[in-house]
């Protein structure tokens, strides 16, 4: 049977409509924003971690050129702090205490880079210039810099009123089975390491624009976000104590998020409370080295795991000890990061028994929050990390040891030990394709050319499974305009994912339109009753169905409508460029006409909400290969291979393009990204000077196919695919590292990121043993 793809529908590889206008330089990102009579805003920062501090008097600032206003902490003691609502239950059955982030700090500062004043002036210059009129005096004390290192007896406290560094501790699982698989286990594998901090580096860094209008009696926020509606909660709700009917919030253009644009933020508050005072619309851009300092910033777990295996190598027992650094306060998500990543801990393996203990700890450092993958990622690090050391120590090959542990076909619907429900999998089908894409019988071969220009080789794969699009729904909405193109409009927001395309294409398919005579509208609180926002790969498999079906609706309205026009039965009529034709004949209306004839404007519009009441769980292999100069200790990766079940795919261009983002990502954190703090709480690096970031010659083309199951829990059996790119990426390349430093030097463990420095190291240590 021959399969026909529609030329714009579901699995059409249409290219991205959006991209004109970005590779054109006409898209319009918050700062290319300019409002009649803006004022600009900046803030001072800390430049220290943990002190007490009084500022003296501001009036040289005040009177000092172009100035309009400078805010203190005192100034603003109406506004509430940013809060975080997702603390979760103890073991006690309590929740821990949260400290959280003021609008502008009175008395004490807990991080380089914490927000002491506000100044507004005519140019963010001569805001800058005022700033530094600003006498702050410092009592700085000593800081917590380090994750292990702030649980520690003699450690400085960032917050002394709690007698500790403990934020909060979780308990996953059931320590008491787990005793029991440990006991009887056979062999038991542990593993020790970090999970480096990193730094989100997206293209645009944040900025906003506030501003008060009389005539509406209300606040216009308009900043990039992953979702105009939460941050609209957060900042009425939290912070201004007013209805959320009173601020406006619109985001235009993103040049990236990845978890980091979904939060609300200080700046938010303070340029709104600027403008109400001012009367005129005032914007804060950040510059780079504001968002190294003070965008929250992912991972930094230290982590201890061993598991239990019977004689023949089957997964008995899991047991983890995992400390997440939460930074100095309490960030919007971050309580729920390291939660939501444990219950993801199993994997891909039938583990019968677990238990995961998760501490909290605070230091004094930027907050840490959501960040690509959010959780899983740090999961499938863990588990795959530890599958490759259980198969060392069995004398088995990685493929073997996960092969004796996948989860199997028949064993679906799959409870986990942390109540997730996997509804379908086929995990070694996807290994098998993988491994035979990747070459992986005949590297013996390569890794012999390889010792003979000498050079040292591996190869390492990471099977990996993600939970993503939770629970819930996101609702689209879809008109007729009069001219006969047609909107949609949806809650969610891309940061650069192509959203304008892909729900263009479920529209277009119900339809049977032109996906250029479709326009996506998200990113304002006016035009959108409710959202979700975009994040945990929800937009796609959530929103996509719920435009799908509010295309439909639509479909079928146009056609009772043309019907009456044409007078013929409805179920005669069909729909095609643009026209709603009777079957068989030449007989048409166009659809502004249809417009024009409608007579209740309910007949133009139609909505689509599909409810998930499970989240999704896509899944697949990654395989690295990598060569290593032990004279430099220079990681190259030669080749990528991905096998993936992503249930369906809506659009394969804009599918590869996610997968290829993420795996660059998930490379980066593997061999070269890492935000280090010193013994001072300073942040060493606070720039690309000393942050490595990925580059296009870092990584070889990829080899990316699918071999999707379709979810049964997905309408449209999609599983969601925005972040697997980053959770399968990281332990690939990292395993393909210690692969390589193993077979030539015995070296079973290396930290990330495996920097040339790092591994020459390692190499240099294992020669002289």
């Amino acid at each position: 049977m021959t399969i026909v793809t529609p030329k714009f529908g579901m699995g059409a590889s249409v290219l991205r409509v959006e991209d004109g206008a970005f590779i054109t330089g006409r898209g319009r990102y918050t700062d290319d924003i300019a409002p009649a009579s803006l004022l600009h805003g900046y803030v001072l920062r800390s430049p220290v971690a943990n002190a007490r501090f009084t500022v003296g008097p501001v009036d040289a600032a005040r009177e000092a050129p172009g100035v309009r206003l400078v805010l203190l902490a005192g100034d603003i003691a109406h506004l509430g702090d940013l809060k975080s609502t997702v603390m979760q239950k103890q073991p006690d059955g309590t929740r821990a205490p949260t400290r959280d982030i003021p609008i502008l700090c009175h008395e004490s500062v807990h991080y380089v880079g914490d927000a002491v004043a506000f100044i507004v002036a005519d140019s963010r210059a001569l805001a800058q210039d005022a700033a530094e009129l600003i006498e702050v005096e410092y009592a700085d004390d000593a800081a917590a810099a380090g994750t292990a290192a702030a649980l520690e007896a003699d450690a400085p406290l960032v917050w002394p009123e709690l007698g500790t560094n403990k934020a909060f501790v979780y308990q996953l699982g059931d320590g008491a089975r787990t005793d029991k698989a440990f006991a009887a286990a056979a062999h038991v594998t542990r593993v020790e390491f970090v999970n480096n901090r990193l730094i989100c580096n997206y293209m645009e860094p944040r900025s906003a624009i506030g501003e008060w209008r009389d005539d509406e009696d209300r606040f216009v926020l308009t900043t990039g976000s992953q979702g105009v509606h939460s941050m609209r909660n957060a900042l009425a709700g939290q912070v201004f104590g007013i209805a959320p009917e009173k601020l406006r919030v619109i985001t235009p253009d993103v040049g990236g998020g990845f978890g980091t644009k979904a939060f609300a933020y200080r700046e938010h508050a303070l340029v709104l409370e600027a403008a109400r005072r001012l009367g005129q619309p005032v914007k804060w851009a950040s510059d780079r080295t504001e968002h190294f300092l003070t965008d929250a910033q992912g991972r930094d777990n230290v982590v201890s795991a061993e598991m239990a295996m019977d004689k023949d190598g089957r997964f008995l027992g899991l047991r983890v000890d995992l400390l997440s650094n939460v930074g100095a306060y309490i960030s919007q998500y971050g309580p729920i990061i390291a939660h939501i990543g444990a219950s993801m801990s199993t994997g891909v393996y039938d583990i019968q028994a677990l238990d995961v203990k998760i501490t909290g700890v605070y230091t004094n450092t930027c907050p840490v929050d959501a960040y690509r993958g959010a959780g899983r990622p740090e999961a499938a690090l863990l588990v795959e990390k530890l599958a490759d050391a259980c198969a060392r120590d069995l004398g088995l090959e990685a493929g073997e040891i996960r092969r004796r542990n996948f989860i199997r076909p028949e064993q679906f619907p799959y409870r986990t030990q942390t109540g997730r429900l996997y509804d379908v999998g086929e995990f070694e089908a996807h290994m098998d394709l993988s491994m035979e894409r990747a070459g992986w019988a005949s590297f013996p071969d390569r890794l012999a050319e390889a010792r003979s220009r000498g050079k040292i080789r591996g190869i390492g794969m990471a099977t990996y499974i993600e939970a993503c699009a939770f629970a819930g729904s996101e609702p689209a909405r879809v008109e007729l305009n009069a001219d006969g193109t047609v909107s949609v409009f949806i809650g969610t927001q891309s940061n650069g994912q192509g959203h304008a395309t892909a729900y263009a294409q479920f529209v277009s398919e119900k339809l049977n339109l032109d996906i250029e005579s479709i326009s996506v509208h998200q990113g304002d609180t006016d035009q959108l009753a409710k959202g979700g926002g975009t994040g945990g790969s929800r937009s796609i498999p959530l929103g996509g169905v719920s435009a799908s079906r509010a295309g439909a609706a639509l479909a079928d309205k146009l056609r009772k409508l043309a019907a009456d026009e044409l007078e013929a039965a409805a179920a005669d009529i069909e729909l095609a460029n643009g026209e709603a034709r009777i079957v068989g004949t030449d007989r048409a209306i166009d659809f502004a006409a249809l417009h024009a004839a409608a007579k209740n404007p309910d007949d133009l519009k139609a909505l689509g909400e599909f409810v998930q009441d499970e989240a999704t769980y896509p899944n697949g292999t990654h395989i690295c290969e990598v060569e290593i100069d032990p004279d430099t200790g220079a990681t190259e990766v030669i080749a990528y291979t991905i096998v993936d079940d992503f249930g369906a795919t809506v659009n394969p261009v804009l599918l590869a393009g996610q997968v290829h983002g993420g795996v660059v990502q998930g490379i980066g954190q593997a061999l070269s990204e890492e935000a280090v703090y010193g013994d001072d709480g300073q942040l060493l690096t606070a720039s690309f000077m000393d942050y490595a970031m990925p580059r296009a010659d870092t990584v070889p083309s990829f080899h990316f196919e699918t071999r999707n199951v379709p979810s049964t829990t997905n309408a449209m059996g999609m599983k969601g695919a925005g972040e697997a790119g980053t959770i399968g990426a990281t332990p690939a390349a990292l395993n393909a590292v210690t692969d390589a430093l193993h077979r030539a030097y015995g070296i079973g463990h290396i930290e990330m990121p495996a920097t040339p420095s790092r591994v020459w190291n390692a190499i240099k240590a294992a020669r002289h043993k």
